[in-house]
């Protein structure tokens, strides 16, 4: 999140993040369906329809070309290293072991997502309050903004 205020004539910009555990229903819905694949082309304008995954009207995941990492384009215009994809909570595990998992920021879980391609993933979606099955499969290097994952449907 980011505030700012004035102090004594000075506007300040204040950022915090959290890398603690972000707050989690284990009651929430898991999406078991058939898993579907999502791909963002190197380059593909990332605010048009077609290069967002748009998950439920509150999670539209995709992925700018600066090299950056993940996003919401519900709610961001570009990727935030520490709190991206806004709404989300992800975890490294599968999604029928959920309360053994440790629910943390996209960043938190996965430090550099290019090493974890066929890592099982948890996504939840803190809004919706649904889990579902993540996988990344591919994750372009140098600034073009290519990637592509799997997840699990309703």
């Amino acid at each position: 999140m980011k505030y700012m205020i004035t102090l004594f004539g000075i506007l300040i910009l204040i950022s915090c993040s959290k890398d603690s555990t972000d707050p989690v229903s284990l009651d929430g819905e898991r999406w078991t369906g058939p898993n579907i694949t999502f791909s963002k082309s190197a380059g593909a304008d990332p605010s048009l329809a077609e290069n967002q995954d748009r998950i439920t009207d509150n999670v539209w995941i995709t992925r700018g070309n600066d090299g950056g990492q993940i996003y919401n384009a519900v709610t961001e215009s570009n990727s935030d290293k520490n709190d991206s994809p806004s709404g989300t909570s992800w975890a490294i595990g599968t999604i029928d072991n959920i309360e053994n998992l440790e629910f943390k920021s996209f960043r938190a879980t996965l430090d550099k997502p290019k090493d974890q391609i066929g890592t099982d993933l948890v996504l939840y979606l803190q809004q919706d309050e649904i889990y579902i099955s993540f996988k990344i499969t591919s994750w372009q290097s140098g600034m073009q903004g290519g990637f592509s994952y799997e997840r699990s449907t309703p």
